[in-house]
């Protein structure tokens, strides 16, 4: 016993390391997730997995969207590390609600029970209909934006009902860029060990500092002493040992009156910078009304000017009658000119509009010959197509297309989602023939035989037609020309009252449908 101590010492020093290092390499890559739209009174179970900051993270989430009350999530997380481990900024871990349109939502803290991994619940509740739930690693429980520090993430929804949930799969987030996380002022938050300090203390201590890096210490100097005032009574309770609720309660108050600290900088900041704005506006507009000032004496001096040259003009007043009337003449003439050139102008956009017109009618005659011809071309090869597809199963035509109907040996077992061993050959030849004719559409529904209950011949002809989807994927078929559908036991073609029968429903179909456009 005594002798395994050092090395379960080392092993979680070199797990401490690896967790710190997959942290930082995070820190600028921005995360996708899922946003769900959540059904009314539907409850609704979500999945969650570890990002590259801690794979081995897990969670699960109970959400229920009512009208009374918003949507209620209930999450639990296992196997999360201490937030200090992955850097000196952060202290605890928050939950989050994410909409499509950039929008957050704090939905509170998730306080840790354990030491080094440890298992977690939170009951919160959100306004949002629809959105992603992310778990960040942060600073203390009041912050307003998410960390880069992404460390849980949704997966797809699912229902008891099987009922399909409709989701948004590309909602991106690139976290808080502040550089407080990467800047080498940020303050180590505990002297000795943090596993023996209280996670409000170091959440007091980042907020305290962060309102420091915001500029407190020069534009919220009051509430930054009564927020660092606040800290020390918390951390004099816990060192005197006082009770866990009363230094807890104790540390969160210096966490609002820091946070309180950090805006009130953060917008003295901003009416500084507006003042400092205002006196360079007003510089400036000081500068232009002497420019004005200066343009005016000139206008005076030419208008003495003028009254000079008046004089000498009028003796020759009568040489300027006649230049006028030249000029009158010569305006009359201009006019005309511009007449005639607004009218030629007129006749030349008339012709290129319906030139242009032409072209767009010959251009769209030559798209539909063309059409017309792939048409032909696909149809006219559609007999070696069917040809072609008959050594993997059945093929028929139908009205929705070119329907292959694939056996049952392609898997491993009647109730099974892997291939068998004997169809990875058939499956890359059946993967080439689809990626080389990239004019279809193809529709994977997976059928099976009525023994069982619903929602599990649902989610295996789910995973059959999704298995199949993926497998034509890596083989080079584009994934937007790829559909699966899962349709259970919905569709017999024969009642499941003998064998024979069910091993006929336990099909799956390859619809391939033209998509020339």
């Amino acid at each position: 016993m005594n002798g395994s101590r050092p090395v379960k010492v080392l092993i979680s020093f070199l797990f401490i390391i690896f967790i710190t290092v997959s942290g930082f390499s995070q820190a600028d890559i921005p995360r996708r997730t899922t946003a769900v739209t959540y059904p009314l009174d539907e409850v609704v179970n979500v999945q969650f997995r570890g990002t590259t900051r801690f794979p081995r993270m897990k969670g699960e989430a109970r959400v229920k969207r009512t009208s009374r009350n918003g949507t209620q999530i209930e999450l639990s997380v296992s196997k999360m590390p201490r937030p200090f481990e992955l850097g000196a900024g952060y202290a605890t871990y928050v939950l989050w609600a994410v909409s499509p349109d950039g929008q957050v939502d704090n939905l509170g803290e998730i306080k840790r029970r354990g030491f080094f991994e440890f298992d977690s619940k939170i009951n919160v509740t959100t306004p949002l209909q629809t959105f992603a739930l992310i778990v960040t690693a942060e600073p203390h429980f009041l912050v307003r934006q998410p960390s880069q520090a992404i460390m849980l993430e949704n997966l797809n929804p699912t229902t008891l009902s099987g009922k399909v949930i409709a989701t948004t799969p590309s909602i991106q987030y690139f976290g808080n860029s502040s550089d407080y996380f990467r800047d080498s002022r940020t303050p180590e938050i505990a002297e000795i060990d943090y596993s023996k300090t209280p996670s409000t203390i170091l959440q007091a201590k980042q907020a305290v500092a962060l309102a420091k890096y915001a500029g407190a210490e020069r534009d919220a100097t009051d509430e930054l002493k009564e927020a660092e005032s606040l800290l020390d009574n918390a951390e004099s309770s816990w060192k005197a040992g006082r009770d866990e609720t009363t230094v807890d309660i104790a540390a969160r108050k210096a966490i609002s009156s820091a946070v309180k600290a950090e805006s009130t900088a953060q917008m003295r900041k901003a009416a500084r910078e507006q003042r400092n704005e205002k006196a360079r506006a007003d510089a400036e507009t000081q500068k232009a009304e002497d420019k004005y000032q200066d343009a005016q004496d000139q206008i005076a001096s030419l208008k003495n000017q003028l009254n000079d040259e008046t004089r000498t003009r009028q003796l020759s007043e009568r040489d300027v009658q006649n230049y006028v009337q030249q000029i009158k003449d010569l305006k009359d003439e201009n006019a005309k000119l511009r007449e005639d050139l607004v009218l030629a102008r007129q006749e030349s956009d008339n012709a290129k509009l319906r030139l242009s017109a032409i072209e767009k009618e010959q251009e769209a005659a030559k798209a539909q010959q063309d059409r017309e011809q792939k048409l032909a071309a696909i149809q006219a090869n559609e007999v070696v197509l069917i040809n072609s597809l008959r050594r993997f199963g059945t093929v028929k035509s139908t009205e929705k297309g070119i329907e292959l109907t694939l056996p049952e040996t392609y898997w491993s077992g009647i109730r099974a989602s892997t291939f068998a061993g004997t169809a990875d050959p058939k499956l890359a030849d059946l993967g080439q023939l689809l990626a080389g004719n990239t004019d279809y559409k193809i529709t994977v529904e997976s059928h099976t035989d009525g023994k069982g209950t619903p929602e599990e011949l649902q989610n295996l002809t789910q995973a059959r037609a999704q298995a199949l989807v993926d497998r034509f994927s890596t083989l080079g078929v584009a994934g937007s020309r790829l559909e699966a559908k899962g349709m259970g036991a919905a569709l017999p073609i024969a009642p499941n009252t003998t064998t024979r029968n069910r091993a006929r429903n336990r099909r799956v179909n390859l619809i391939l449908t033209l998509n020339v456009q």
